[in-house]
């Protein structure tokens, strides 16, 4: 068991304050009890100010060693870019600082096992933000399964289809699109998104033990992948198939997981409204759960890492769980075609 902060605060510093930090994540570090903000690190040091004024942040910096070691901080958040998390999360454990760093955990499965080793060593703990293990709707979606709504689950069925949001002329425009350069993000948008959807499945239903799949470019836009399709298997006997496309259509845009069992089949969409669909056979209507989500989306999960870094409590998202994921899509990827 890592040891637990000292005292009766959680006193946060965070490396790389961008988008993430604008609302899904770092505010609501402000508003759980026990938990607030103390420095921020970015390194433009003119938009590490401009955060920490905005956001009420007494002190910033430009370097992220200056902010782990600053003695008023006991606990660091990683919300850089995934080209970073391995080194800055070593750093900090070094530094004897429990780590939460975004996800994905990192660019590939070894740079996770590295961080797990670093952190193990130093004796501090380790979360990743994969935070649909704490959101209300995917909670009440596990409740469901477990509970026997549909029986005894068989088949699990992910699609995701997105259009191609960067022409040729787009990309031009851009300087750097880190999501789809492999270098900094590992993957693409596949690792962008398809890591949650296969995160909560590790969560509901444990381990993925085998992932075969096939991984392509079609688009041309970008090295990463645009296109993967997968066949994978739980350690408890069910199935998983996958497909996950970026260059599509807007007409055939999708975003459901569907989960079949003997006595009916849920359905979820995991970017977009918050909503469970029940449809049974004995049932004339299929059943609509709805749910209303928290502004600052992470913040169930970092509520549950307050709680396990002061001892009342345990997070669902570790960095174990969270290597997992990393493994997973690595298989997912490893059969990689561009085309010329």
């Amino acid at each position: 068991m890592s040891k637990k902060i000292k005292g009766e605060t959680v006193r946060w510093g965070i490396l790389g304050v961008g988008d993430v930090c604008e609302v899904k994540s770092a505010p609501a570090m402000k508003l759980i009890d026990n938990s607030e903000i103390v420095a921020v690190m970015r390194r433009n040091g003119l938009k590490a100010k401009d955060y920490a004024h905005r956001h009420q942040i007494s002190k910033w910096y430009d370097k992220a060693e200056d902010l782990i070691n600053d003695p008023d901080v006991n606990a660091v958040y990683i919300a850089t870019p995934p080209d970073a998390h391995e080194e800055l999360t070593i750093k900090a454990a070094k530094a004897g600082k429990p780590v939460y760093v975004e996800k994905p955990m990192a660019r590939s499965y070894s740079e996770c096992t590295k961080m797990i080793a670093a952190c193990k060593k130093a004796n501090v703990s380790l979360y990743v933000a994969y935070y649909r293990r704490s959101l209300p709707h995917f909670l009440k979606l596990q409740e469901l399964i477990q509970s026997g709504a549909i029986g005894e689950v068989r088949l699990i069925t992910i699609e995701l289809y997105k259009t191609d949001d960067f022409s040729a002329k787009a990309m031009d425009m851009i300087p750097v699109n880190w999501r789809v350069d492999p270098e900094i993000s590992g993957g693409g948008y596949f690792y962008d998104l398809a890591a949650h959807q296969l995160d909560y499945l590790d969560f509901v239903f444990g381990p993925i033990r085998s992932a075969k799949g096939y991984a392509g470019n079609q688009g041309n836009r970008y090295t990463a992948a645009d296109i993967i399709t997968s066949t994978f298997s739980f350690e408890n006997g069910v199935h998983g198939v996958g497909s996950w496309c970026f260059t599509a259509d807007r007409a055939a845009e999708k975003d459901i997981l569907t989960i079949i069992g003997t006595e009916g089949q849920l359905s979820i969409s995991f970017f977009g409204p918050a909503e469970i669909s029940l449809k049974k056979a004995n049932l004339d209507e299929k059943i609509i759960y709805k749910f209303d989500l928290p502004k600052h989306i992470q913040e169930p999960l970092i509520k549950t890492i307050v709680d396990d870094l002061l001892g009342r409590g345990t997070s669902p998202s570790t960095g174990l769980s969270a290597a997992r994921t990393n493994w997973v899509m690595e298989e997912m990827t490893k059969n990689y075609y561009a085309r010329k």
